[in-house]
């Protein structure tokens, strides 16, 4: 890579708007669809989802759990839809939120962010609850490939809080991922860039951002923002959510576009539609 996350996705939410589009071949989605739910039935649906977002967003997010259920064969089809994504000029967030410590989380790393991976993401989703820094070999990894990360922060399930705005020495957990990041965006900031080390806060956290102190102005910190659309986000609650930080937000949307198919030109036509929303 000759330029750096952060700058490829500040450039692809210039040119697209700030949308995410999800591909989810859970089953009752891909039955929804009228196709059975075996191999056949996700690469079908899968690759009418390549078809309907390549070059129509700024990132698409494939979740990785729906394509490892059918196991080798899945991951055959995950890495096409990488590939074709690519090929297609498309940034990709896998989402697959692997988090350890060591060997493991290095192994993780090379896997998704190495210069040998077999079909690499523009950037992964990882989990920091083993330390903020048990993510380093990713981090480094990510920066050395020119690649970049969406580390958890503040999720929208109601058990996230237990541990997310827990307080340790006057600071949250969350606060504390929040500056982790910060810090390690510092250079690309110091360049007037957006940090290639993004986070993952839900579009339907309410006013925990504001609750917990959390400052992501000027941070250079993009942030990836689940739950819009049928999950309940919505534009009001983004600018809610994030204030003055909402040009940094990347909203995630899934149900709401993957429930329009199977027709490509559905899908085309209700991304379009969010995506203008989101302009507002």
């Amino acid at each position: 890579m000759t330029q750096a996350f952060g700058a490829r996705l500040h450039d692809a939410m210039q040119a697209h708007g700030p949308l995410c589009a999800g591909i989810d071949p859970h089953r009752a989605l891909v039955e929804s669809w009228g196709l059975t739910y075996d191999i056949a039935g996700l690469e079908r649906f899968a690759l009418t989802c390549v078809e309907a977002f390549a070059g129509r967003v700024a990132a698409v997010k494939p979740q990785s759990a729906f394509f490892e259920a059918f196991g080798s064969r899945g991951l055959v089809v995950l890495e096409r839809v990488l590939t074709e994504l690519r090929e297609a000029g498309t940034l990709t967030i896998l989402d697959a939120k692997r988090g350890d410590i060591g060997s493991t989380m290095t192994a993780y790393a090379e896997a998704y962010l190495g210069p040998h991976a077999v079909a690499p993401p523009d950037a992964l989703t990882v989990s920091p609850y083993l330390g903020y820094e048990s993510l380093r070999p990713a981090i480094d990894l990510a920066e050395q490939t020119g690649r970049g990360l969406f580390v958890l922060a503040l999720t929208s399930n109601p058990e996230g809080a237990a541990v997310q705005h827990a307080v340790l020495d006057g600071e949250s957990v969350a606060g504390s991922i929040v500056h982790g990041a910060a810090r390690d965006n510092a250079p690309a900031r110091s360049r007037g860039e957006l940090g290639s080390i993004g986070l993952v806060i839900g579009a339907t956290v309410g006013s925990a951002v504001q609750d917990l102190g959390l400052d992501l102005v000027g941070a250079a910190t993009p942030v990836l923002a689940p739950g819009f659309g049928a999950q309940g986000g919505t534009v009001e609650s983004l600018a809610a959510t994030f204030g003055a930080a909402q040009g940094q937000v990347l909203a995630a949307s899934s149900r709401e576009i993957l429930g329009v198919g199977p027709d490509p030109s559905r899908l085309v036509a209700q991304t379009a539609r969010i995506a203008a929303s989101l302009h507002r």
